[in-house]
């Protein structure tokens, strides 16, 4: 409802990770780095961690649109929770290879095949694999068996593993020791800071088409960054309720009152 009022070409506290609105604080920025220097040096595994909703994903898809797509193939698992044999048949779906081997042994020798001639091609593979705490401990193995593919001088595929902070304990388990050896770079994703959700607010608003209205005030965004401790996607629930707030009583300022009744409403949903 107050798009329009506010002149606005688009919402924008949308919740849905879209990498236009991406914006790159320096912790994202950082994670960004991190992601493109593993990847480029052929770091083997890379693994990123943060809290749900710090924008692990949306941080995904800008790393994956800064990928030269003349150098490199991606295969993106969104759906961790599979079993060995489903999860070999996902990576060679996303490789556009559809046509599978039966067994495990020879799924596997066929994405090494169809590694191998990418290679020689010139081109590089990078698989990553979304929700990654919630991978089988075999699946990891399965994926760390992978890591192993290689030629005299470099590793077929470059793996990268994103998921929630309890990543960090799964790997961290004793019988993963193997797999966690072969981590060469690693980043965790930090919640905003209060300058950071100012500009972040700002960023969103301008994007959206903004012409200087509406307008938060610093209380209403030392509110809106209490209450959400940083983390992206509840900074957009607060903004959303907060502008609806503002909207209502027609005016073009989001006060801290607006940003409190946010809060309300958010903690009502939570409770």
């Amino acid at each position: 409802m107050y798009q329009s009022f506010y002149g606005l070409t688009e919402m924008p506290f949308n919740i849905t990770p879209d990498p236009k609105f991406l914006y790159l604080s320096p912790t994202h920025q950082d994670a960004l780095q991190h992601l493109m220097y593993g990847v480029t040096e052929k770091k083997g595994f890379i693994v990123l961690v943060g809290e749900v909703g710090c924008g692990k994903t949306t941080l995904c898809r800008r790393f994956l649109n800064e990928l030269d797509t003349e150098r490199y193939d991606t295969a993106l698992i969104v759906n961790p929770r599979v079993n060995e044999k489903q999860m070999l048949k996902a990576i060679l779906t996303e490789l556009g290879e559809f046509n599978h081997a039966h067994s495990q042994v020879d799924l596997v020798a066929q994405i090494n095949e169809v590694l191998l001639q990418r290679i020689h091609a010139g081109r590089n593979i990078v698989l990553i694999i979304d929700e990654a705490q919630n991978l089988s401990f075999e699946v990891l193995e399965q994926v760390r068996l992978l890591s192993n593919l290689e030629t005299d001088k470099q590793k077929l595929l470059q793996i990268v593993l994103m998921g929630q902070p309890e990543l960090k304990t799964i790997l961290s388990r004793e019988e993963l020791r193997q797999l966690r050896q072969r981590i060469l770079v690693h980043y965790e994703l930090r919640p905003l800071t209060r300058g950071d959700v100012s500009h972040y607010i700002q960023h969103r608003l301008t994007l959206a088409g903004s012409m200087g209205r509406p307008r938060f005030t610093p209380w209403a965004i030392r509110a809106i960054h209490r209450r959400s401790k940083g983390i992206p996607r509840i900074v957009n629930n607060l903004c959303d309720k907060s502008l609806l707030a503002a909207f209502i009583r027609e005016s073009d300022e989001v006060t801290y009152w607006d940003a409190r009744r946010a809060a309300k409403d958010l903690d009502r949903l939570t409770d």
